[in-house]
């Protein structure tokens, strides 16, 4: 494939970079989304993680999918926000991949219904394609919840190395070996197993990635954590130059686990250098 698509004239370029479009895409089944399954394989093999695409851009989608169903992904397109949201309680996908520029609501707003639904669904994990140079987007998208972000243009490798990075956080947590199943601050209660979060019996809703984020601080109560320290704990993707999105992801967590955000006590800041987890909690 060529360095760089080169569309027929009248085309918009395609934001997904490095790639030549691999085939047109078919049109939309009769419930406005369209599946692109893996490639069957022999032997017993495990479900593939599945995997949501909310874009209007059926070219940038019809790439997109060819290139994740042949990293082993089970792919789902939907043309819009309703019927994204849709394929999201139909086919319960592991990753929703959210454009924030849809033709019949905004993308924050679709991320903010799919925080709103409760249970599993709503910890349904969450990858923002963003404008390039607009921070205002994603820090909004962060605080409602979503998990990581990509601006367009956008290298297929990158956006597969996102993909796995949310996708690990979640698995990798659960599998810690040797770690208590539930940790118990006072009244706040971690259930790694579970993957729920509780203060004095009332549940607390919380992403994937600040569930993670929480435990990696818990696991490290009383320690100052720089920015840098605290990703690299979750093992996310690398902290950008004056990227704050840790500072959003803590918002969002005080707001769930303290009485008080504007006057924590369970996660401290610690002016000039980061974050502290109080080892002693009400």
């Amino acid at each position: 494939m060529s360095e760089h698509s080169n569309p027929a004239a009248g085309h918009t370029p395609s934001p997904f970079l490095g790639e030549d479009v691999l085939h047109d895409g078919s049109g939309l089944s009769a419930n406005g989304y369209t599946d692109q399954h893996s490639p069957k394989r022999t032997g017993i093999q495990a479900m593939p993680q599945q995997l949501l695409m909310i874009e209007d851009d059926t070219r940038l989608a019809a790439m997109v999918g060819e290139y994740l169903r042949q990293s082993g992904y089970g792919f789902t397109h939907a043309a819009d926000g309703a019927k994204g949201l849709e394929a999201l309680e139909a086919r319960k996908p592991d990753l929703v991949i959210l454009d924030l520029m849809l033709p019949d609501m905004d993308g924050l707003e679709v991320c903010r219904r799919i925080k709103a639904m409760g249970g599993d669904t709503a910890r349904t994990a969450v990858l923002m394609l963003t404008a390039k140079g607009d921070p205002m987007d994603r820090i909004v998208g962060l605080e409602l919840g979503a998990d990581d972000y990509l601006p367009k243009p956008f290298e297929p490798r990158e956006l597969l190395a996102r993909i796995r990075a949310v996708l690990r956080r979640g698995s990798e947590a659960a599998q810690s070996a040797g770690s208590q199943k539930t940790m118990r601050f006072g009244s706040l209660e971690i259930d790694r197993d579970a993957r729920t979060v509780s203060v004095a019996g009332r549940s607390c809703e919380l992403t994937s990635y600040q569930f993670d984020l929480l435990v990696a601080m818990a696991e490290r109560a009383g320690r100052v954590l720089t920015r840098d320290q605290i990703m690299e704990a979750v093992r996310g993707r690398e902290l950008e130059a004056f990227d704050r999105s840790i500072d959003v992801h803590m918002g969002r967590i005080r707001s769930a686990i303290e009485v008080d955000a504007k006057d924590p006590k369970r996660i401290l800041t610690v002016r000039g250098v980061g974050y502290v987890f109080a080892k002693q909690q009400d």
